[in-house]
């Protein structure tokens, strides 16, 4: 199976602007593609994830990757998908979002051999031109009329549009323009909203280069999910790459808990997985989905990816003793992880009793139900059933020193700070 048909096979191709030309192509040559993203943040989050994957695929195959991180583009923000301007950022606050960025792509890419991966700024190039250079130079070559039929910025006339953001699409034209003249840099990938910057990019290139240049442009759908709410999103927000925004534990937690209608899909968009291993995922999910091996194999591959081994080791760690109750050997920091949402109370100092501090930390709502729940033996201190009402917690029951784990009932858990 060709590098195309696999990415047809995967769902991963949306448009294409010369379908027949690009097979031909990638038939003869290795070729230099790019794709790239705005610093509009420091962190990127997993709804970025599918072009830079997508542009890994190639990769493998011997094409070299150029990744691309808009410090001149994110100074300006894509009008693509808002109904109003965005709040411009300082050019300090994207050049620290450009260095956090490129070292989360680092962990996708190989920048090693013949066809390593090039990390680029556009703000290198961009950055100080002056605006005669711009009119002059860029803005000559692209007709009012062909950006006001471009649906990112017809979208916004009636709300309005300001010039800056008008002119996004010659920016990023601009940047498809240099890689094809410095880097021999042939096609484009983007999300489906990235479609008219594309070909702008390209309309660029065939007025600007000499007779015969031609580049290539190919888009990949949004991703969705099949109960129509928006994929990367949780209660708590958005499933960030930074492990300090969402920890391993909650990155390998969004994938495991994918719904078995998505799963599949994930599995062909997301990981490297084979055809023949990801159909034996899918039979055993028609045939034994109460074992959820997909959603596993997707949890494990992407948090692998994104997080390394040993973070997913930990991830899994955290998620067997959740599960099962057994929570004394997990350490400081896979409590830190795995906890993050649970209540917590720190104490006083007085309350060594069971009773007391489940009172205290409002764990039961009174003394009285307090000694019920222990008697009863619902109450759990770091995975051990407790039963006397006069237990005293100790040093023993605080692990590294910092936490003891009360968990009342089955999955009730609490945590105590010190």
């Amino acid at each position: 199976m060709s590098l195309l048909e696999d990415l047809k096979w995967r769902g991963i191709v949306y448009q294409q602007t010369d379908e027949e030309g690009t097979e031909e192509l990638l038939k003869k040559e290795k070729i230099s593609l790019y794709c790239g993203i705005d610093p509009t943040a420091d962190s990127m989050h997993i709804g970025h994830l599918l072009p830079f994957l997508t542009l890994r695929r190639f990769q493998n195959e011997g094409h070299r990757p150029i990744v691309l991180v808009g410090g001149a583009t994110g100074l300006i923000g894509d009008p693509s998908g808002k109904s109003e301007e965005r709040k411009l950022q300082t050019l300090e606050a994207i050049q620290h979002n450009v260095s956090s960025i490129q070292k989360q792509l680092k962990k996708i890419f190989s920048f090693e051999g013949e066809n390593g991966a090039l990390m680029v700024n556009n703000y290198d190039w961009a950055g100080s031109m002056d605006i005669v250079t711009f009119l002059r130079d860029y803005g000559k070559h692209v007709g009012v009329n062909y950006m006001l039929a471009k649906d990112t910025i017809a979208s916004r006339l009636d709300t309005g549009i300001s010039f800056t953001e008008f002119t996004y699409t010659i920016l990023q034209a601009m940047d498809f323009l240099h890689l094809y003249e410095k880097h021999n840099c042939k096609m484009q990938i983007g999300g489906s909203d990235q479609w008219g910057n594309i070909t702008t990019g390209l309309e660029l290139i065939r007025k600007m280069m000499p007779e015969g240049a031609k580049g290539y442009g190919v888009t990949i759908p949004l991703v969705t999910k099949a109960d129509g709410t928006k994929f990367g999103k949780t209660e708590s927000g958005a499933i960030w790459l930074d492990p300090e925004k969402t920890s391993p534990y909650e990155f390998y937690q969004f994938w495991i808990n994918t719904a078995d209608a998505d799963v599949i899909k994930y599995l062909k968009y997301f990981t490297f997985l084979p055809k023949e291993e990801i159909e034996a995922l899918e039979n055993s999910l028609a045939e034994e989905a109460h074992l959820r091996k997909a959603q596993k194999a997707l949890a494990e591959e992407m948090t692998k990816l994104i997080h390394g081994e040993a973070a997913l080791e930990q991830a899994i760690k955290i998620s067997a003793a959740l599960f099962s109750g057994d929570v004394k050997n997990l350490t400081a920091s896979e409590i830190t992880q795995g906890f993050k949402d649970v209540p917590s109370y720190e104490p006083t100092g007085e309350e060594n009793g069971i009773v007391d501090l489940l009172t205290a930390a409002k764990i039961s709502p009174s003394k009285r139900q307090a000694r019920e729940d222990v008697s009863n033996g619902a109450v759990y201190v770091n995975g051990e059933r407790i039963t006397a009402t006069d237990y005293e917690l100790t040093e023993k029951d605080r692990i590294e020193g910092q936490f003891t784990i009360i968990r009342r009932g089955k999955k009730k858990y609490f945590l105590i700070r010190y």
